[in-house]
C-alpha cells in the first residue's frame, strides 16, 4: 500500500510537549506514511533528533509563512501548499491560519486536524479576545480539535464555540515501562549526584515556564538541595541570574536539552513545575512514571494528573515561599517520597501509557481521510 502523505504545520518544532507527541506518533506510524514538516520558527528543528531511523520525513524549505497579518495571497499560498497530502496536521495558535487557509480556500483541500496544547505567557492569564474570534472562524473548516487536557477542552466548546463532536480530547501518553528502569549516574551531562537532595524538571527555557521562579523556591529550601532544569531555550541567561542573585549558581545546573527523558528522570528526588500556564504536561507524566513527586501550582490538569497522595503537594498558587515549602516536606521525608512516587506510578501506567493514546490518534487520523487501517505499518 502506498504510504499517506502527511503535512505538519508547526508553531515551532523544538523538543517540547507537542512536539515530542508528534514525533512518537510519526514513529508509531512507521512506513505507512510520509511526513512534511514546517516549523513556524524555522531555525527551531531539534524535535527531529527524536524521529526514528527509518521513518520518511523531511522539512519543508521555503514554505509559505504561517504567521503574519491576514492575507488572502498569503492563504491562498498557504492551501496551494496544502494540497498533494492526504492529510494536514495543525499544531497551536502559530499553526492557527493553516486551518484559515483551507477555510478560504477549502476547493481540493484536503482534511486538516488542528491541535491545541496550551498557551504562551501573552495568554496565561487571559486569553486573547480577537484570537478567540479568529480561532471560531478559522476552526470551523477543520475536521476535527484535539486537545490534551478538560480545561482546554471547556474552552474549545464555551469560548471557541465548537461543537462537541468537533472537539476530541485524548490525553498525552508516554511508554510508562522505559521509566522504570534506573538511569546511569552519569546520564546527565556535567552532573552526578552527591549526598545532596536533588529537584529536577524538563521543560523548555521559556518565559511561561517561570524557571526563575523554581530557582528562588529551591534556594530558599533549608537544606543545600541540586536544582536540575533539562532543556534549552531563551531564558537561560534569566535563570543563571536567578541563581547568582540567590547565591546557589553551583548548585542549579543547566546541561542543555537532552532526548531521551526516561534515561535522566530516575536521577531526581523530586520533580517540580513552575509554569505559569500549562494543560496535561508531558513532562509531568513522565515524572510519575519514574517514580517521583511532583511539586507544582494548580495549573492546568495537573492536579486531576497525580496521585491523591500527592495532592497536599500541588500548590494553590505559583508563591515561592509555598513552593519551597513543600519541597523541603517532601526533601526531609524519603520515606513520604517514596510512597507518593508508587502511587504515581500505578495511576501513570493506569491513565497515561502511550498505546491508548497512539490508537486514538490514529482512528482519528484515518477516519478524516476516510482510509480505515491506513496508518496500521
Amino acid at each position: 500500500m502506498k504510504p499517506v502523505r502527511i503535512l505538519h504545520l508547526h508553531s515551532s518544532f523544538s523538543l517540547g510537549g507537542k512536539e515530542a507527541r508528534a514525533v512518537r506518533l510519526m514513529n508509531a506510524f512507521g512506513k505507512a506514511a510520509r511526513h512534511v514538516i514546517v516549523s513556524g520558527v524555522h531555525d527551531a528543528l531539534g524535535a527531529r533528533a527524536a524521529i526514528a531511523p527509518g521513518i520518511a520525513y523531511e522539512i519543508a524549505q521555503d514554505p509559505p509563512p504561517l504567521t503574519g497579518k491576514p492575507s488572502v495571497a498569503r492563504y491562498e499560498a498557504i492551501a496551494r501548499f496544502m494540497r498533494g497530502f492526504d492529510l494536514v496536521l495543525t499544531y497551536n495558535w502559530g499553526a492557527i491560519d493553516g486551518v484559515m487557509a483551507r477555510r478560504v480556500f477549502g476547493k481540493d483541500a484536503p482534511p486538516v486536524i488542528h491541535h491545541e496544547d496550551g498557551f504562551n505567557s501573552d495568554e496565561a492569564v487571559r486569553l486573547n479576545p480577537l484570537r478567540n474570534a479568529y480561532r471560531r472562524m478559522a476552526l470551523g473548516a477543520a475536521h476535527a480539535l484535539v486537545v490534551p487536557s478538560h480545561r482546554l477542552e471547556d474552552i474549545a466548546r464555551t469560548v471557541w464555540k465548537q461543537p462537541v463532536s468537533r472537539v476530541h480530547r485524548i490525553a498525552n501518553g508516554i511508554a510508562v515501562d522505559r521509566y522504570a528502569a534506573k538511569p546511569k549516574p552519569n546520564a546527565i551531562p556535567g552532573f552526578r549526584r552527591g549526598k545532596r537532595p536533588v529537584v529536577g524538571t524538563i521543560a523548555g527555557l521559556r518565559a511561561v515556564k517561570d524557571l526563575p521562579l523554581l530557582v528562588r523556591a529551591v534556594g530558599g529550601i533549608p537544606r543545600d538541595t541540586d536544582l536540575v532544569i533539562v532543556g534549552e531555550g531563551p531564558e537561560r541567561a534569566a535563570i543563571e541570574a536567578a541563581a547568582a542573585r540567590m547565591f546557589v549558581s553551583d548548585r542549579v545546573h543547566l546541561p542543555g536539552f537532552l532526548p531521551e527523558p526516561h534515561r535522566v528522570m530516575g536521577l531526581f528526588d523530586i520533580f517540580a513545575l513552575t509554569s505559569e500556564s500549562e494543560q496535561q504536561p508531558i513532562a509531568v507524566i513522565e515524572a510519575m512514571a519514574a517514580g517521583l513527586p511532583v511539586v507544582a501550582p494548580d495549573v492546568g490538569d495537573v492536579k486531576a494528573m497525580v496521585a491523591p497522595e500527592n495532592l497536599p503537594f500541588i500548590c494553590p498558587d505559583r508563591h515561592e515561599v509555598h513552593l519551597r515549602d513543600r519541597l523541603t516536606g517532601l526533601i526531609e521525608r524519603p520515606d513520604l517520597r517514596a510512597a507518593i512516587g508508587a502511587a504515581n506510578r500505578a495511576r501513570a501506567a493506569a491513565l497515561f501509557d502511550e498505546s491508548a493514546m497512539i490508537e486514538r490518534y490514529r482512528t482519528l487520523y484515518e477516519g478524516a481521510m476516510g482510509r480505515p487501517g491506513v496508518l496500521q505499518d
